[in-house]
């Protein structure tokens, strides 16, 4: 069977195989991306139309707990600059994204201890009173069940925790030894059942990833079936362990971003920072191989530089309104409009 079938396959059954899966990455080629990135780009538009949906992403602290090899404000990095927004600072960039147009707020930061559900419940019942018409999405790493179910109740709509590799031996590669694979995937499946709106997701190309991995990844994310897959090319960060390892490719990601398009035609995708940051055109590449969701960043200025996940972040210059403005011509420029909507997960029409 080729490459080409195989995508066919994909497109009627929602599903392959592990061995299916590794034979579709290890063999494509650049007539097979063409194919697939049109047949994605007819799921997306069926599904959503030429809209792109828009996240306002608010990094209110790089505090970290954690020691991830990849990460750039891993706690071992004693360069980072280390800082919190203040819980006015975080409603000032809400009431700052509302009036450009912004109807979901993603809060992001490391596993940060000083932000309780004590205090978390209490910013998400303010963003909820002042913009009782948006979505709240959290992505604060590994929490208990009990923080999760507290946090939704309080009004947070969505979660986003990319898994980043479904390979046991390759997350622990990547992981420092108090993290596992298990409590993670764990965390994933008490979101879903708890009622979030739930996000997964990967790095493409991280050191020692095979195709075998990528395969394990799809595998995953079939079984989990979440609403949103935010997945982005590996960019190395000078002060990790992994500052000479080789990035993850603009080629290899696209692909990814083409194959999960078909196999959860309705997902929630985004064109992620990261691949807009290896390419200047990645964010249009993305959507064009079937994303439909960007996330402009309305941090304040003075700390975008400081959340450096990975080197050469782009956009840390940026006010918001010039965000969204670069964005909106960007995407016009490929023939999409940037909505005002929360962009919520709807099931399936197929």
């Amino acid at each position: 069977m080729t490459a080409q079938q195989l995508i066919q396959q994909l497109n009627r059954d929602k599903r392959l195989t592990k061995e299916e899966w590794i034979f579709l990455i290890e063999h494509r080629d650049a007539r097979t991306a063409e194919e697939l990135f049109a047949l994605a780009r007819s799921i997306q538009l069926r599904h959503f139309g030429n809209k792109i949906y828009t996240r306002g992403l608010i990094e209110f602290t790089n505090y970290c707990k954690n020691d991830c090899y990849y990460c750039g404000i891993r706690r071992s990095n004693q360069s980072a600059q280390r800082y919190r927004l203040t819980d006015e600072q975080i409603l000032e960039c809400c009431k700052t994204g509302y009036a450009l147009g912004f109807r979901t707020f993603v809060l992001q930061g490391g596993e940060d201890g000083y932000f309780t559900d004590e205090r978390m419940v209490e910013l998400i019942g303010w963003i909820k009173k002042n913009h009782p018409d948006c979505a709240i999405t959290l992505s604060l790493g590994e929490r208990s069940y009990d923080s999760y179910r507290r946090m939704y109740e309080a009004g947070a709509d969505r979660y986003l925790l990319r898994h980043e590799t479904a390979d046991e031996s390759h997350y622990e590669r990547l992981h420092p030894p108090r993290l596992s694979l298990k409590n993670r995937k764990e965390c994933l499946y008490n979101l879903k059942e708890i009622g979030y709106q739930t996000g997964t997701g990967f790095m493409v190309g991280s050191p020692g990833q095979t195709a075998e991995c990528l395969a394990e990844d799809m595998l995953f994310i079939r079984e989990l079936n979440p609403q949103m897959v935010g997945i982005g090319p590996f960019v190395p960060h000078h002060e990790t362990p992994f500052a000479a390892e080789p990035g993850g490719t603009v080629e290899l990601t696209l692909y990814m971003l083409g194959l999960l398009r078909v196999m959860l035609p309705n997902v929630l995708l985004p064109a992620t920072t990261a691949l807009g940051t290896i390419d200047p055109k990645g964010r249009e590449k993305g959507i064009l191989a079937g994303a439909n969701v960007v996330m402009p960043n309305l941090s304040p200025t003075g700390v975008r530089k400081k959340y450096e996940l990975y080197d050469n972040k782009i956009c840390t210059g940026d006010e918001a309104a010039e965000c969204r403005q670069c964005l909106a011509g960007r995407m016009r420029s490929i023939g999409y409009e940037l909505v005002i909507d929360r962009g919520d997960y709807r099931e399936n029409k197929d």
